[in-house]
């Protein structure tokens, strides 16, 4: 699954999921361009990072996903772009009836509209190379739904019909899109999360994990950011050049119930 000569640009991949799909596309050889909407000595020392441990090129771009100028300008100054992974994301929950309206406009933004913006100026340069991935991290809430995450849901529901809009479009070139569906994936932040949750439920650890946070998850396992690198790498190989416009659940079995 050698992507050696390829470019991925990842959106909001200076931690969590967007750094794990990072690391295992450069891994198999890509090219990468991190990316979030900070620009500390930290972002691009990740990227140096990743240069050093796999041999290539490694850049960090800073752009606000939630502006649509800065999306569409972060694909054109990578100046190159084979495989793109729409990664960027924010939650917030509440009651849709007291659903703070700065809040919905962010998230839509953020989930949704940024995959809109770097898609239209990625799919040129795919065309131009022969070649292209398009590679949408949405959420199993792209599939189903919880209460008091309206904005949330509609967005990864919303890129779940961009992603088979867009594989149609692209039918009949060398260029696949498709979505990764993941249910809860053991990151930085939910790893923060747990110890107030054990206190909040007086729980242990191993308790919390299974009962609160992995509620809905029937394998009561974590997927991990490798996990979901590792499904990047193969949707991007030649290995899945028919797998277009479907989506991969990565969920321990959330979606199958």
């Amino acid at each position: 699954m050698s992507l050696t000569g390829k470019t991925a640009i990842i959106t909001g991949s200076n931690s969590g999921i967007g750094l794990g799909v990072a690391w295992e596309l450069a891994r198999a050889g890509a090219d990468v361009v991190l990316n979030s909407f900070t620009d500390s000595e930290e972002d691009h020392a990740l990227a140096a990072k990743i240069a050093e441990e796999t041999g290539v090129k490694a850049r960090y771009i800073k752009a606000d996903m939630s502006d649509g100028a800065e999306c569409r300008a972060l694909i054109e100054q990578a100046g190159r772009c084979d495989i793109l992974v729409n990664n960027a994301g924010i939650q917030f929950v509440s009651p849709i009836d007291e659903f703070p309206v700065d809040k919905w406009n962010a998230i839509i933004a953020i989930n949704l509209n940024s995959a809109f913006h770097t898609t239209a100026v990625a799919l040129p340069m795919m065309r131009a190379a022969g070649w292209g991935r398009i590679v949408n991290i949405a959420s199993a809430h792209g599939l189903t739904a919880s209460p008091f995450k309206a904005a949330y849901v509609a967005a990864k529901h919303g890129i779940v019909g961009m992603t088979k809009t867009v594989a149609l479009e692209t039918a009949q070139e060398p260029i696949t899109a498709n979505a990764i569906c993941p249910g809860y994936v053991l990151t930085p932040l939910v790893e923060a999360q747990i110890p107030a949750t054990m206190k909040e439920y007086g729980m242990s650890r191993e308790d919390v994990i299974k009962n609160v946070m992995l509620e809905r998850q029937p394998s009561k396992g974590f997927a991990t950011v490798e996990q979901l690198g590792g499904t990047a790498v193969f949707l991007c190989s030649d290995a899945a050049a028919q797998i277009t416009g479907t989506t991969i659940s990565v969920d321990g079995g959330w979606t199958a119930m």
